[in-house]
């Protein structure tokens, strides 16, 4: 079996219940493109899901929605990315969970080509949050092209998921958490 590091839980609760992981990297399906993860923001979604299992239940589970990496593989039918692509996206919400770990799968239609001039870490925390934004800013405030960035004050590797949420949580940011795949 070939296996990831992934943050999963067996049990709600707090950060404590966060740990390292080794479910199978997962494959490709038809339509689908497997991604090398470099980055996955960490949002309010995932410290309440976390603790309540919110609209996935009972773990274990692994959290995580943005997610910003590489093309590692494409499932038949998919004709927009190849290897080596660098993508960011938002995972179905809510069922489609699963960016906090080295790679992750989800319809191609999930993913866009990251822009050479964002990395990895800003491209990881934008997918929700510009979602949100675009809705209230652009379809309501009529925002206009330039004038929306997002404001990452820390990042975390991949096994420091618990702290990221116990920061998150407790109010203690001004700026987006993101953790990095290394």
């Amino acid at each position: 079996m070939n296996t990831m590091r992934a943050i999963g839980q067996d049990v709600l609760g707090g950060p404590e219940v966060l740990k390292e992981v080794r479910p199978e990297r997962p494959r490709p399906r038809p339509n689908e493109v497997l991604v090398r993860v470099r980055a996955a923001g960490v949002n309010p979604t995932d410290w309440k899901h976390r603790a309540n299992g919110g609209f996935l239940g009972e773990p274990p589970f692994v959290l995580g929605w943005d997610v910003s990496g590489v093309v590692e593989a494409v499932g038949i039918g998919v004709a927009a990315f190849r290897p080596g692509d660098e993508v960011f996206g938002m995972l179905s919400y809510p069922f489609g969970h699963g960016s906090h770990a080295e790679y992750v799968t989800a319809p191609a239609r999930t993913f866009t080509h990251k822009p050479a001039g964002v990395d990895h870490v800003q491209a990881g925390a934008l997918p929700l949050v510009s979602l949100t934004a675009w809705q209230a800013l652009v379809e309501r405030a009529d925002l206009r092209p330039g004038q929306l960035r997002a404001s990452v004050e820390r990042t975390f590797p991949l096994a420091e998921a618990a702290r990221a949420h116990e920061l998150g949580e407790r109010g203690r940011t001004t700026g987006k958490l993101v953790l990095v795949v290394d």
